[in-house]
């Protein structure tokens, strides 16, 4: 039961960042900053699938993948379509690394268990790698809102 709604929450806010990213006006606008606003939506965009494919691809789901978090803040004028790309193969690899979970694995011990505080099991740092998407996704669509004029 839980896996199961963990992985919707990934899934359903995963489409939501996607359509994030569709809604800009301009394209280009994806990229500014303004002010104290000091991170793009498509930094943030490009950081939440690192992160993502981290936390659950390579720990998870032994994906192999390697972050290079500098770049995901770094690296700018990513195409639009690009980063849907990136998002929409983000929600395949957290769809198949949850599912190949057991239900007792949500239990254990994560593997990296001191990322965050509160707690180490593999459920808690899903609902903890979940809650950072989402504060990430409102901020992306408060830049939006603000900077897509």
């Amino acid at each position: 039961m839980l896996k199961e709604s963990l992985k919707a929450l990934f899934i359903r806010d995963l489409n939501r960042l996607k359509s994030e990213i569709e809604q800009y006006q301009d394209e280009k606008n994806l990229w500014r900053i303004d002010k104290n606003i000091t991170n793009s939506a498509g930094n943030l965009c490009l950081h939440l699938v690192g992160n993502l494919n981290t936390f659950i691809g390579a720990e998870l789901g032994k994906t192999g993948y390697i972050r290079d978090r500098p770049l995901e803040f770094s690296l700018k004028d990513v195409p639009r379509a690009e980063l849907i790309r990136k998002v929409e193969a983000t929600i395949e690899v957290v769809n198949n690394a949850i599912d190949n979970l057991a239900e007792q694995d949500l239990e254990s011990d994560y593997p990296q268990s001191k990322i965050v505080e509160g707690g180490s099991s593999v459920a808690f740092i899903l609902m903890h790698l979940s809650t950072h998407l989402v504060y990430h996704l409102g901020q992306i669509n408060y830049h939006r809102r603000l900077l897509d004029i």
